[in-house]
């Protein structure tokens, strides 16, 4: 076994979350393990300094035999932390996913991205902002990412497809499992004609965890985030805040002050995001970011 099919085996083990997975990312980055695959349960529970005596330590083992049958046999396309491929910009982000399944054009990773979130009760404006800004940002050449949830990023991406543009859906469950079964042929779709990712194995279903897990990803892919809509307490909020910890920039679009859908985006501004009025906006702030990383 490899490295690459040892990281899809962690990948594949029930009860590896961030904080293990990075435990490993560790090991193998910096040599506290044996470069020799697969570990054995000894050395994995050296390296999750995991105890005998800890609840899950069974079913933890059980779930690291299933991960590594799982591993050999997997038929799917992954990209590992330590492959060429691996969008460098994740690897920037605090617990950054060790494995991501794909399905689609891994090509549009090449593209400069900006991640578009927002309320899942978009309103008409948010429509209206959407069909003015996508076409200018699809001709620039710029990646559109989203997480495929009702409401402004499914626009996003819809909008992306209608433009010619390839969008860049990052979900919180396995690939093939549609969190919403109406957005199951949208999904379908932006894995063969998009790029679609996640740190799921297959037959992951949704968990409530997934979806701010899913938001670093989104936020740590994209030079910058930009907050359609969004009310006070939106997930959205999460996503720019991890995106600001990502060291990222943050745009919102202005709203009425009247609107609960508008509050977020117009306490962003006020806390300081770059607000945005024109696609031209949006451009500009990417080409920043852009000059900012090759001086650094």
């Amino acid at each position: 076994m490899n490295l690459r099919t040892f990281l899809l085996a962690i990948a594949h083990t029930a009860g590896i979350g961030k904080v293990r997975a990075n435990r490993v990312l560790e090991a193998v980055s910096h040599r506290y393990a044996p470069d020799i695959y697969p570990w054995s349960w000894d050395t994995l529970t050296h390296v999750l300094e995991l105890e005998p005596r800890a609840r899950d330590y069974q079913q933890l083992e059980s779930a690291y035999q299933e991960g590594l049958l799982l591993a050999q046999h997997f038929k799917g396309k992954f990209l590992t932390y330590f492959d060429e491929q691996y969008p460098a910009a994740l690897k920037e982000i605090y617990q950054p996913p060790l494995v991501l399944f794909y399905e689609g054009r891994l090509d549009a990773l090449r593209l400069p991205p900006i991640a578009i979130v927002g309320t899942r009760t978009a309103t008409p404006y948010a429509l209206s902002v959407l069909r003015d800004f996508l076409p200018a940002l699809v001709k620039e050449g710029i990646g559109i990412v989203s997480g495929l949830a009702r409401g402004v990023d499914v626009m996003a991406h819809q909008l992306t497809f209608g433009q010619g543009g390839v969008p860049i859906a990052v979900v919180g469950t396995g690939l093939d499992v549609a969190y919403l079964g109406h957005h199951h042929q949208l999904q379908k779709q932006i894995g063969q004609q998009g790029l679609l990712l996640s740190e799921y194995p297959p037959k992951t279903g949704p968990r409530r965890h997934h979806f701010p897990d899913r938001n670093r990803i989104i936020a740590g892919l994209s030079l910058g985030t930009l907050v359609v809509e969004a009310k006070e307490h939106s997930g959205s909020l999460i996503t720019a805040n991890l995106a600001l910890q990502a060291n990222r920039q943050v745009l919102a679009v202005p709203g009425s002050i009247f609107s609960t859908e508008s509050t977020g985006t117009n306490q962003l501004i006020q806390a300081g995001a770059l607000p945005v009025f024109h696609a031209s906006d949006i451009i500009e702030a990417i080409k920043a970011q852009i000059i900012v990383k090759e001086v650094i």
